[in-house]
C-alpha cells in the first residue's frame, strides 16, 4: 500500500534473499558505548528502541576486526567467539522489535589513535600524531583474512550483514587513494592494483557468509582530497563491487581531515546527494546517499528525484529514534528533527565521552533517563522559556504532571531565539517548532509576555476547572542569564553594546566593530556581522561554490585546483565590515569550540579578513576607539562599536527571594550555571530533573 505523504520512502527495498520494510537507513554512528562497562546492553536498548521506531535497517558504529584497526586503545573489535556473545544481545534487540542490523567492520588505519597503527605507506594523517607503520605482503593477507573472519563471526551473532567501511579515509580508503598509497608492488601503483584490498576483502566476504547476506560497501565516493579519486576511477570500483558479490553500495562524502564541511548544521540538507546520482545507472546495485537528511520531506524528495535508492540518516535517529513511525503515521511535524550541531553526539566521541543528542537527551541513555508515569501527578510552576524550561516542561508533562510555564518574553525558547538568528544556525528553528508542538499538544499552561512575580509562583494555579485551584507542588527556576558586563573607562558608552543587542540590531552597527570575548558567542557574532545575502546554509550551489567542491567532478577529489580550506566566494558572503575578535586569554580564540564544527568557523572569519587576537589588555574607549595593550604594544582600534561577549551571570533574583522566603525550588540551566550559552547541558538538566519529579 503506497503511504500518502512519503511514497517513495516506504517503498520497500527487494534485495532477492530479503527485502528492506523501507527506503531508511541509519548511518553508522560511533557511540563510545561499545568500551564501556554494561555497554552492549545499554546499546541493545538503544538499537531496540530504533527499530521499534521503525526504520528499515540499522547499522552498528564501526567495530575493528584487529587491534591494529581499532579507533583507540581499548577500542571494539570482534575477533573471537567470547566477543561475539556480547553482540547477540543487539541482533536479538533489533529483532525483537521488527527491524534488520548490519554491524559496521572499520579498520582505521593511519586515523587509529594507539601505536600499533598500520597503514599502506608510512604517511602520518594531519589529524593524528602517530605515524602508522607500513604494512608488508603477509601482513596485508592478514588483514584481509581478518576482514572475513569479523564478518563470518558477525553472521553467527545474528546480524542481518555487515558495512566495509571503504570510505572517509579509513584503511581500505588509504589503499585506494594514491594520497595515501605510495606503494610499488601489486597493492599499489595502478588504480587497479590500489583497489585489489577492497575487491579481495568483499570477495573473500561473500565467499565466507553465502549469498544470504547483506554486504554493504561503503564507498568514497567524494574524496574532496586533492590528489583523490577520479569520478571515473569511483564508477569502476564501484562496478568491480558488484562483481565482487556486494548487496548495496552506501556512498560517502570526504575524509575525515579534508576541509570541507559535510555535516555540520550549516552544510545544507542533502547538499551532496547529486553526488550519489552520478553512479545511477552505473551499476544495477541499490545506491545509498546520506549527509544532512534530516526529515522526511528531504529524504522523500531526494529518492522521488531519482538520486539514490536509499537514504542514510544517522543523527536524526539519534535525535528522534521514532522519526520513521512519525512518518509513516503522517506526523512529521512531531519529529524531533536533528540540527547538525555535533554538540552531543560527535564532539563527545572526540572527548571520549558517550554519544547523545543535544535535542534528545535520552539517545544512548535509554537504560538510565526513564520517562515514565509518574507515581502521583504534581502541579509544578516552570519560571524560563528558555532551553532547560522547555526541557524540563516537556519531559514532566509526558509523565503526566501539570505544568504552568512563566516567561517574560512573549514566546518561548530564550536565548535560542537569538541562535537562530546567526547564519548555519537555522535548523534551530526545528527544535522551537518542535518544543511549540508538544506543548501545546501536553497541554501545557503556558504564561508569557510578562515579567513573572513572586506572587504569580505563591498565587494558586490554574487547574481545570473554574473551581480546581490548587497551589504549586514544586517550583522550578529555569531563568537563564544575562550577559555580563564589562568593565573599563566608557564601557558605558551607548556604542558599546551586549551580544544581545549587537544580533537583534546587528544593521545598526557601524563598519568596524571590536568584538571583547572570543568564545563561543563571540564566533557567533563575528560571524552575523561578517555576513551578507543568503546564508549558504540555506542554498546548496552556493554552499558548494563557497567551499570550491566541483559540482560537476571534473577534478580529482571533487575540488576545483585551490586550496580546498579556502573559502571562495567571500565577495558574496564576506563583508563590507572590518571586525576584530579579542580575549584576555593567552589561549587560541574559539580554543573552547566544538571539535569538529570549530575548525570550520576559523576558516570562515579568516577568510572574511576578521583579525583575532588574544591577550588583550581593554584600556578605554572613547571617539578615537578602543584603545588595547596587545603583545606590550598599545594600539587604537578605530571601531565604530564595541560588542561585550565576555561571559554571563545567572539571572537567580527569582530564586534568592524564594529562598528568603524558605520555600525550595529547583534551579536548572543557565540560573543553575552560567558560562558559555549550552544548550545541551540545559536539555539534558531539564530532562533528568523532570525524570525525577
Amino acid at each position: 500500500m503506497e503511504h500518502a505523504l512519503f511514497p517513495h520512502l516506504f517503498k520497500p527495498l527487494d534485495l532477492g534473499f530479503t527485502t528492506l520494510k523501507n527506503r531508511a537507513v541509519m548511518g553508522s554512528m560511533h557511540t563510545g558505548l561499545e568500551e564501556i562497562p554494561g555497554g552492549f546492553e545499554r546499546m541493545a536498548a538503544y538499537f531496540g528502541q530504533r527499530a521499534k521506531g521503525g526504520v528499515g535497517l540499522i547499522i552498528t558504529g564501526g567495530i575493528a576486526p584487529n587491534r591494529e584497526g581499532c579507533v583507540a586503545d581499548h577500542g571494539a573489535m570482534l575477533t573471537n567467539e567470547s566477543e561475539m556473545i556480547h553482540h547477540g544481545m543487539i541482533t536479538r534487540a533489533v529483532h525483537d522489535n521488527g527491524g534488520k542490523i548490519a554491524m559496521q567492520i572499520l579498520h582505521t588505519g593511519r586515523y587509529a589513535f594507539h601505536e600499533h597503527l598500520v597503514a599502506p605507506s608510512a604517511v602520518m594523517a594531519p589529524i593524528n600524531f602517530f605515524t602508522p607503520r607500513e604494512l608488508n605482503e603477509e601482513e596485508i593477507e592478514k588483514q584481509i583474512q581478518d576482514f572475513v573472519h569479523c564478518a563470518g563471526l558477525a553472521r553467527q551473532a545474528g546480524y542481518d550483514g555487515v558495512e566495509i567501511m571503504g570510505s572517509e579515509g579509513y584503511l581500505i580508503n588509504q589503499f585506494v587513494s594514491k594520497v595515501t598509497n605510495l606503494r610499488n608492488d601489486r597493492w599499489g601503483g595502478s588504480y587497479e592494483n590500489r583497489i585489489r584490498f577492497a575487491l579481495e576483502i568483499v570477495s573473500r566476504v561473500r565467499q565466507q557468509v553465502g549469498k544470504k547476506f547483506i554486504i554493504i560497501y561503503r564507498l568514497s565516493m567524494l574524496d574532496l582530497m586533492p590528489g583523490g579519486s577520479t569520478l571515473d576511477e569511483v564508477i569502476l570500483l564501484a562496478r568491480e563491487m558488484e562483481k565482487a558479490g556486494a548487496t548495496i553500495i552506501s556512498t560517502g562524502i570526504g575524509w575525515h581531515e579534508a576541509r570541507i564541511p559535510t555535516i555540520a548544521g550549516m552544510v545544507p540538507r542533502a547538499a551532496f546527494a547529486w553526488v550519489t546520482e552520478k553512479l545511477k545507472g552505473a551499476v544495477s546495485l541499490p545506491l545509498v546517499t546520506s549527509n544532512r537528511i534530516n526529515t522526511p520531506e528531504i529524504a522523500e524528495k531526494v529518492l522521488a528525484e531519482g538520486q539514490a535508492d536509499v537514504v542514510s540518516m544517522a543523527r536524526p535517529f539519534l535525535a528522534d529514534p521514532d522519526f520513521m513511525e512519525k512518518a509513516r503515521q503522517n506526523r512529521p511535524r512531531d519529529i524531533n528533527v536533528c540540527i547538525g550541531c555535533n554538540q552531543a553526539c560527535l564532539d563527545h566521541i572526540f572527548q571520549g565521552k558517550v554519544c547523545s543528542c543535544l535535542v534528545n537527551p535520552r539517545a544512548c541513555h535509554e537504560t538510565e533517563l526513564l520517562i515514565e508515569p509518574a507515581a502521583a501527578m504534581k502541579n509544578i510552576a516552570v519560571v524560563g522559556a528558555g532551553p532547560a524550561g522547555l526541557s524540563f516542561a516537556l519531559h514532566a508533562a509526558r509523565r503526566g504532571h501539570q505544568i504552568t510555564l512563566f516567561d517574560r518574553q512573549p514566546d518561548i525558547g530564550g536565548l535560542l531565539n537569538l541562535a537562530v538568528m546567526i547564519p548555519g544556525k537555522e535548523e534551530f528553528h526545528e527544535t522551537l517548532a518542535y518544543f511549540r508542538r508538544q506543548l501545546e499538544k501536553l497541554g501545557v499552561c503556558l504564561v508569557l509576555g510578562r515579567k513573572v512575580t513572586l506572587e504569580d509562583i505563591l498565587s494558586h494555579a490554574p487547574g481545570e476547572g473554574d473551581n480546581d485551584q490548587r497551589k504549586f507542588d514544586e517550583i522550578v527556576i529555569a531563568t537563564g542569564v544575562v550577559p555580563r558586563q564589562a568593565v573599563f573607562p566608557g564601557s558605558d558608552d551607548p556604542r558599546v553594546v551586549s551580544y544581545i543587542q549587537a544580533i537583534q540590531n546587528s544593521d545598526t552597527l557601524g563598519a568596524r566593530v571590536a568584538i571583547i570575548g572570543a568564545g563561543g558567542i563571540g564566533f557567533d557574532v563575528a560571524t552575523l556581522l561578517t555576513h551578507r545575502g543568503k546564508s549558504t546554509s540555506l542554498d546548496g550551489d552556493a554552499f558548494l561554490k563557497e567551499w570550491g567542491v566541483d559540482r560537476t567532478y571534473r577534478f580529482p577529489g571533487g575540488l576545483f585546483p585551490v586550496d580546498p580550506g579556502r573559502v571562495q566566494s567571500c565577495g558574496e558572503t564576506g563583508s563590507s565590515r572590518t571586525v576584530y575578535l579579542l580575549q584576555r586569554k593567552e589561549t587560541k580564540p574559539g580554543a573552547g569550540l566544538g571539535k569538529t564544527t570549530g575548525w570550520i568557523h576559523r576558516s570562515v572569519l579568516k577568510q572574511r579578513g576578521v583579525e583575532m587576537m588574544a591577550g588583550v589588555v581593554y584600556e578605554k574607549f572613547d571617539d578615537r576607539g578602543l584603545h588595547i595593550v596587545h603583545d606590550g604594544n598599545k594600539k587604537v582600534l578605530a571601531v565604530d562599536h564595541v560588542v561585550i561577549c565576555a561571559g554571563q551571570e545567572s539571572r537567580v533574583e527569582l530564586a534568592h527571594a524564594l529562598e528568603e522566603m524558605s520555600i525550595s525550588c529547583h534551579i536548572i540551566g543557565g540560573a543553575h550555571k552560567a558560562g558559555e550559552l549550552d544548550a545541551k547541558a540545559a536539555i539534558s538538566q531539564g530532562a533528568f530533573l523532570a525524570a525525577e519529579i
